[in-house]
């Protein structure tokens, strides 16, 4: 094979988005939600810290919107195993046009109230948490098996560009216009990708379903606990956000260690920017079949970068190993959402998706109390590297612990098989395909 040859097959595979119509608007609405998101991510903390002084108060935010993310996340798995996936994307993306309208309201009057903004923020949270299980859990019907990979890399590629540029536009627009044509941007996003949504096809159930309940939560949470190569997933993804995350500690590396704040958005798009070049090379994760090596080594590069990036002598050279831990994460996470997509039954993927959700959202929240608690009592310095460090243990803990992880092959794995030829019967007995155009 050619130099030429190798470069190619490294493209991102964008045959799904080529080859499928509810894919491709699946992905842009999501990019497009994501996108209108991130422009209210940046406005929100600004104009509760704008209304009150109070770094406290920004924070609680985040408290207010934790019960929600906890006790939804698994609820709408629930639900999104047993109502039409397609119209609870619908219904709870209008809930998001109508709350989101709300903060643009309140943000436009004279004297905006501040209890408003956390009351919104926890129900905004809600939707969303009812809302992601049903997208995950939708997205490997509109492919085939064998393209779930570049599937799932594509919505990486498409979260990441609303990452990079839904804070800089936010950033524009308080700059020049105010705090509320952010959330007025927001809300058009929201629009658009309900309307995107509106124009997928029906995908019903295509066997028995179990009503939301606590015992079909109990199902989900034990099928979990019982399939090794699933347990290894999540705690390898724990491993890395609990142990190595280090995005709290920005501020003060900036301003106390590299004296360069004015550098320090350089250190928060990092990470993302190598997120992209890693997914933009991603065309070779189609050719990997031992998906828990690949999440281990790649876990283990994240946690290797994340250590070096503490020892930087210098602030370029931490968001260089920065970008490089973004890449390893970002490898890491195809993998896993292959291995997830690849292996669950359609009718505990809702439910799976629920604890996914919950797996990659607490972890962060919960790594950055562990880094700032190390940074007090220590230095800035060792809490990264020590963190750092620490990934690395507990993800190789993870793989001695759990052979089975380590060893997956999804050509031979007995979930990823029937799955498989589920999949293959489902399509030949009902004509169900992915849509084709």
């Amino acid at each position: 094979m050619t130099l030429r040859d190798r470069l190619k097959a490294m493209r991102l595979d964008t045959t799904p988005l080529r080859q499928h119509r509810d894919f491709r608007l699946l992905f842009v609405a999501g990019t497009v939600f994501y996108l209108g998101g991130m422009v209210s991510y940046v406005a929100v903390p600004y104009q509760l810290y704008d209304l009150t002084g109070s770094n406290f108060a920004v924070g609680a935010l985040g408290i207010a919107e934790l019960v929600p993310l906890l006790v939804f996340g698994l609820y709408g798995g629930a639900l999104a195993d047993h109502v039409d996936r397609r119209r609870l994307l619908i219904g709870t993306a209008l809930a998001q046009v109508a709350l989101t309208g709300v903060l643009a309201w309140n943000a436009f009057l004279d004297d905006p109230h501040v209890w408003l903004i956390y009351v919104v923020g926890a129900l905004l949270a809600t939707a969303g948490a009812l809302q992601r299980p049903s997208k995950d859990a939708l997205e490997p019907r509109t492919v085939p098996h064998d393209q779930i990979a570049a599937a799932s890399a594509l919505s990486s590629f498409g979260m990441q560009i609303g990452l990079l540029t839904g804070p800089a536009i936010g950033g524009v627009l308080l700059a020049t216009v105010g705090i509320g044509w952010c959330f007025v941007v927001d809300v058009a996003g929201l629009v658009a990708a309900t309307l995107l949504f509106l124009l997928m096809r029906p995908y019903p159930h295509t066997g028995e379903t179990t009503p939301p309940s606590l015992r079909a939560i109990k199902e989900g949470v034990v099928y979990a606990a019982r399939r090794r190569d699933l347990l290894g997933t999540y705690l390898v993804d724990i491993a890395a956000m609990l142990l190595a995350m280090p995005v709290v500690l920005f501020p003060a590396l900036v301003q106390d260690i590299f004296e360069q704040p004015q550098l320090l958005g350089l250190l928060y798009s990092a990470e993302t920017v190598g997120a992209m070049v890693a997914t933009a090379t991603s065309g070779w994760v189609a050719r990997v079949h031992h998906h828990g090596r690949a999440i281990v080594i790649a876990a283990t590069c994240y946690g290797i970068a994340i250590a070096l990036m503490g020892l930087a002598p210098s602030l370029v050279t931490a968001a260089l190993f920065l970008a490089i831990a973004g890449a390893a994460d970002m490898i890491s996470g195809i993998f896993r959402s292959t291995v997830w997509n690849q292996t669950i039954p359609d009718h505990m993927r809702g439910r799976l998706a629920g604890i996914e959700m919950l797996s990659y959202s607490l972890g962060p929240l919960g790594g950055q109390v562990r880094a700032g608690l190390v940074a007090d009592a220590w230095s800035v310095r060792a809490s990264i590297t020590s963190g750092g460090i620490a990934c690395v243990v507990g993800v190789t803990a993870t793989a001695l612990w759990l052979r089975d992880f380590w060893s997956y092959d999804a050509r031979t794995d007995e979930h990823a098989i029937a799955e498989r030829e589920a999949r293959a019967r489902a399509a030949a007995g009902s004509g169900e395909q992915p849509e084709v155009s």
